[in-house]
């Protein structure tokens, strides 16, 4: 597929290692690549983004083919894998860095992002503590943080493995 007909979302999802593993399962997901979003600073190193100094969340970026899965779809998974209602925490993982949040670069995503958080509002005890923003910045995260669960099959991972099995066989019907 030509990069041009891709589209893409950037996911904080409190640790990026699993919530990039989790996305990688979903068909019609193409690439993803962990980063640093909407901080302070620039080109800030993974050392820095855990001072809680920098403002930045570990965050996902997400290619996928919009032919096959849509962002709608995408972000109904996405609340599969997060606690909403949670404030710079998922799990174990504590701190700003690990807060949740859907950034966009497209703002006729806007729209269907807010219709999401609207309706997975009702699914929740308090209120949704999700960022939904445009994207401010993103910085690549170290190498050794890209695939790490790949790389790393019995890494430390905030997400149980079944929720990637439930991935995997994930499929967008309206596609």
């Amino acid at each position: 597929m030509e990069k041009e007909n891709l589209k893409e979302i950037y996911l904080a999802g409190g640790c990026f290692w699993g919530t990039e593993h989790y996305f990688k399962q979903i068909d019609g997901v193409v690439d993803t690549e962990v980063g640093y979003a909407n901080g302070t600073t620039e080109d800030p190193t993974y050392k820095e983004v855990c001072t809680d100094k920098t403002g930045f969340a570990e965050t996902v970026h997400v290619r996928y083919d919009p032919n096959k899965v849509s962002l709608r779809f995408l972000l109904e998974m996405y609340f599969k894998a997060i606690d909403p209602t949670s404030v710079n925490q998922q799990g174990h993982d504590i701190g700003t860095q690990y807060r949740t949040g859907v950034y966009y670069t497209d703002s006729a995503d806007e729209a269907t992002i807010k219709e999401i958080f609207t309706e997975q509002q009702q699914y929740v005890k308090g209120m949704i503590a999700v960022e939904n923003l445009p994207l401010k910045n993103f910085y690549k995260a170290e190498d050794y943080h890209q695939d790490y669960l790949d790389k790393n099959p019995d890494g430390y991972c905030h997400l149980p493995k079944s929720l990637f099995e439930f991935a995997r066989k994930a499929k967008d019907t309206e596609k």
